[in-house]
C-alpha cells in the first residue's frame, strides 16, 4: 500500500521559514511527477508546487519566489522549502504524485502536516 509521510510544519511568525518533507514508499517515485498540496477548513485543496520526474518545478502565483520544492530519488522524498511566511500560507500541507494534468495520482492521502503562520 502507498505511503505518503507528511512532515516538518509548525507554528513559525511571519517572514520566517520551513522546510517540510514527505517521505513515500510502495510505488515507483522516480518515474511520477510530485506535487504539494495545501488546504485551509472550508477551502479547496490546492496544488501549490510540483515537480517533474526530470526536476522540473512549478509554483502557483501565491507562492512563486518563495516556495522551493525540490526532491531525492534515492529517499522516494520530495521536499518544500518554504520562506517568507505569510498568514495566508496557513493551512495542512500534503504531498502525492501527480498524473501529467496535475491531478493526484493516489486518491488515498497522508495525514498531512500542519502550517501555522502567525501575524
Amino acid at each position: 500500500q502507498v505511503q505518503l509521510v507528511e512532515s516538518g510544519g509548525g507554528l513559525v511568525q511571519a517572514g520566517g521559514s520551513l522546510e517540510l518533507s514527505c517521505a513515500t514508499s510502495e510505488f515507483a517515485f522516480e518515474i511520477y511527477g510530485m506535487g504539494w498540496f495545501r488546504q485551509d477548513p472550508g477551502k479547496q485543496r490546492e496544488l501549490v508546487a510540483r515537480i517533474s520526474r526530470d526536476d522540473v518545478p512549478e509554483y502557483a502565483d501565491s507562492v512563486k519566489g518563495r516556495f522551493t520544492i525540490s526532491r531525492d530519488n534515492a529517499k522516494n522524498t520530495v521536499y518544500l522549502e518554504m520562506n517568507n511566511l505569510k498568514p495566508e500560507d496557513t493551512a495542512v500541507y500534503y504531498c502525492n504524485a501527480l498524473l501529467s494534468s496535475g491531478s493526484p495520482l493516489f486518491g488515498s492521502w497522508g495525514r498531512g502536516t500542519r502550517v501555522t503562520v502567525s501575524s
